[in-house]
């Protein structure tokens, strides 16, 4: 069961070190009397937790390729991919903190490493979200401020941008570790425990701003590109079609977002520990999922980064495959 993200009402193996009656008969030396030997009841693995453990391993196979195509990549260092490789790195600790979740709920269930793992995935899964909000900053910028975008000082702006995100999801991860957390009073647990509910409402909330802001940016984003549309009067056509493109792109990017979280935040919000815990899992799945989309839309549809996916893979590149500089409005 996962402790966290997919959070328990009740920890499935609490019984684990209980037993059941043996029928092995043994003879006592001392008195000659039967002596029962227990046997260890066998754990049933809930197919909930195994669809986390795979899902956290493609998150992180798929999110680790985006990352070692950047790191082996020199060219790939403008401000998108730099929020790209830490949207990546997110992801895969995300994947790695599910798989570690399954091994620690039924190999080393105990308080101090249900404290690790919980804090491991608030701190992943608050950095994705973080990022692909950053993300969105960044395409918004690159519009409205294209002639500066590509400067050192926007470089710059974007690692301090990634230090300051990582270093306020560390913070929240860290939080149940020092106390934050209801495992000494049951009554007072979210469906995320040990999370307690309040904590866990205020994620949720803080969630809910974050996905409106993301929309008002993309409407931004949305009207200059419109604008940008109209004034190249030569390209009209061509122009068009590329706008239309990018606001179906856009829409699907906030539809898949909103799908994935949105149900999680709205259950957190009005869920405690005592509702069953089917809906928390069936809403936290496609949460989980979302860091199984992520590459997909900001990394792998990239053609810079096709093309060194190709060029590592099989030294490779496409004949059509354009070497125009691109900016984060084609991430």
């Amino acid at each position: 069961m996962i402790h966290s993200f997919a959070a328990a009402m009740s920890n499935p193996i609490q019984n684990t070190s209980s037993f059941t009656s043996g029928t092995w008969n043994l003879l006592d030396p001392r008195n000659s009397s039967p002596v029962r030997i227990p046997e260890q009841q066998p754990i049933a693995v809930s197919p909930w937790d195994i669809a986390f453990c795979v899902t956290g391993t493609i998150i992180s196979c798929e999110n680790a390729i985006v990352i070692a195509i950047l790191f082996y990549t020199p060219t790939l260092r403008a401000p998108m991919y730099i929020l790209i490789g830490s949207l990546a790195f997110a992801d895969t600790l995300a994947g790695l903190g599910l798989i570690l979740n399954f091994i620690f709920t039924y190999m080393l269930n105990t308080e101090f490493v249900t404290l690790i793992s919980v804090g491991l995935l608030i701190s992943a899964f608050s950095a994705s979200v973080l990022n692909i909000l950053a993300i969105t900053v960044d395409r918004y910028l690159s519009l409205y401020n294209a002639l500066t975008y590509h400067t050192e000082r926007a470089v710059t702006f974007t690692y301090v941008i990634v230090a300051l995100i990582w270093f306020v999801c560390i913070a929240l991860g860290l939080l149940p570790l020092l106390g934050w957390n209801c495992l000494r009073d049951e009554s007072s647990c979210s469906i995320c425990r040990p999370v307690t509910k309040n904590n866990a409402v205020a994620l949720a909330v803080t969630f809910l701003l974050i996905f409106a802001l993301m929309m008002q940016l993309y409407l931004q984003i949305c009207k200059i590109a419109f604008r940008h549309a109209q004034q190249i009067a030569v390209q009209h056509h061509f122009m068009a079609i590329s706008t239309t493109k990018g606001v179906s792109t856009l829409s699907a990017i906030l539809c898949t977002f909103a799908i994935c979280w949105i149900p999680f935040a709205m259950y957190s919000i009005v869920a405690d520990s005592s509702y069953p815990i089917i809906y928390t899992y069936a809403t936290v799945l496609p949460a989980t999922c979302n860091s199984v989309i992520n590459p997909i839309i900001y990394a792998y549809r990239n053609p810079d980064i096709q093309k060194s996916l190709r060029l590592a893979c099989c030294g490779c590149i496409p004949t059509n495959f354009s070497l125009r500089p691109r900016t984060s409005s084609d991430v």
